[in-house]
């Protein structure tokens, strides 16, 4: 294939590649949205408030929602920045949902949806996963397993409140991006693995798709061993806050590694020739955003100082961290590749 093939419009087909969406369904058509679409995005919009009002509160000075003794009173200007960073980030939810339901978001390049929707998904899916797994295991366990020796740094009702307005967020911003994307590229994905030639996956991919395997060995060793109660490289804090969330957690991280690593192997080598492509095109997307997204996340908060002694996370918590983000990165990359080459 020539250089001069590849579509300009990012990891997705240029609108309007197939006769199916023919670029003036996608660039000149006015809204053609229906009842369903604006209840999604009414939905998603309305699932933000919860979050953005406390958010807004605590840079305004409140403390709403947080206790006297927590660690997030110590550092009030880190708190801010911090808390004005997050406002954007769920901002750019409302921005995604009227972008998924605008005629003019048809006209925004592909990269440019990709990659927000992408870190979006990647940010929402495991607590999406994670929050309903921590609520059974208590319900079943009773508390059971909770050994936090530390100060609680909010109000438990917070967590409710702020979680269930994510899971409303992923649920419905992720269906309009489906709805969107099946309109705008879905001849990518169609098919089953079987139907893919050999050189379909190109070098790139089986490249990241095999350093990303290697690599994922590290993350999941040390989650599993986390969740299965090993202290191995954890600071003082991260022991005494240990409780059943953390142990839900760590088992869910794990899961997103070897979803996002089995999901480019998939693609890159074809082991399950039957499969539907959009599978495992769903599982290296949505993995590779979570183990990705989470993986910045947190080295971000590892490499800043802690307010006391024992705070600091330890080299080998962000050693995980780092590896983790790599492992995302390069199956989105990976996978980035094999759209631009099918797409073309």
């Amino acid at each position: 294939m020539s250089p001069h093939s590849v579509p300009r419009s990012g990891p997705f087909p240029k609108a309007g590649a197939s006769p199916r969406t023919p670029e003036r369904r996608l660039r000149g058509a006015p809204e053609r949205h229906g009842p369903a679409h604006r209840v999604l995005r009414a939905v998603a919009i309305a699932s933000c408030v919860p979050y953005l009002s406390l958010k807004i509160a605590w840079i305004a000075g409140s403390r709403i929602g947080i206790p006297d003794a927590s660690v997030l009173l110590d550092n009030r200007a880190l708190m801010a920045v911090a808390n004005s960073v997050t406002v954007l980030m769920d901002g750019a939810v409302i921005v995604l949902a009227l972008l998924l339901t605008q005629g003019w978001g048809r006209r925004v390049p592909a990269w440019l949806l990709a990659v927000p929707m992408w870190v979006a998904g990647g940010l929402l899916l495991p607590i999406m996963v994670g929050f309903p797994v921590q609520l059974l295991v208590k319900a079943f366990t009773d508390g059971g397993i909770e050994r936090s020796t530390s100060e609680p740094f909010l109000d438990e009702w917070v967590f409710g409140v702020v979680y269930s307005g994510f899971i409303v967020q992923g649920l419905t911003l992720g269906t309009l991006f489906v709805l969107y994307a099946k309109e705008r590229w879905g001849h990518v994905w169609r098919g089953r693995v079987w139907d893919l030639p050999s050189a379909a996956a190109g070098r790139p991919l089986k490249v990241c798709a095999v350093a990303a395997a290697v690599l994922a060995l590290f993350p999941v060793t040390m989650r599993l061993l986390w969740a299965g109660g090993a202290a191995t490289g954890l600071s003082r804090t991260g022991i005494e806050r240990r409780t059943a969330d953390f142990y839900v957690l760590e088992g869910v991280s794990a899961l997103f590694v070897a979803v996002a690593v089995v999901g480019v192997l998939l693609i890159a080598f074809r082991p399950a020739p039957a499969l539907p492509l959009k599978a495992p095109l769903a599982m290296a997307w949505l993995g590779s955003g979570a183990v990705g997204c989470w993986g910045i996340w947190l080295l971000i908060a590892a490499v800043l100082p802690g307010p006391e002694d024992g705070e600091q996370a330890t080299g080998l918590m962000a050693l995980t961290y780092a590896v983790g983000m790599i492992v995302g990165l390069l199956v989105a990359t990976g996978t980035a590749s094999f759209l631009r080459r099918r797409g073309a």
